[in-house]
C-alpha cells in the first residue's frame, strides 16, 4: 500500500451497484487502489446481508445507524461519525 496516490474522491462520479441482501439492498461505490478497496455504501432500511464476510474491515458511519453483526452473535452499534 506505499504506491497510493494523494488525492480527493469525487463520489459523483463513482458508478453505483447494487447488491441485494437476505432483506433489503446495498449501493456500491467502490475505488480500487492496488490492492485496497474503498467503498461508499448506503443500505436500505432492514437490509440484512446474505453473508460472513472473513476480510478485515475499517467502516466509517457517514450517517444515521449502523449495526454489524459478527459470527460470533456479537452485535457492534455504530452512530453517525463513529468508526470500528
Amino acid at each position: 500500500m506505499a504506491n497510493i496516490p494523494f488525492q480527493s474522491i469525487n463520489w459523483q462520479i463513482i458508478e453505483k451497484t447494487e447488491h441485494p441482501g437476505t432483506t433489503g439492498t446495498s449501493y456500491w461505490q467502490t475505488l480500487h487502489l492496488g490492492g485496497l478497496r474503498i467503498r461508499k455504501v448506503k443500505y436500505s432500511k432492514e437490509y440484512l446481508a446474505d453473508h460472513w464476510c472473513q476480510k478485515g474491515h475499517i467502516v466509517h458511519c457517514l450517517k444515521g445507524r449502523f449495526t454489524s453483526e459478527l459470527a460470533t452473535g456479537e452485535q457492534i452499534i455504530l452512530s453517525e461519525g463513529d468508526t470500528m
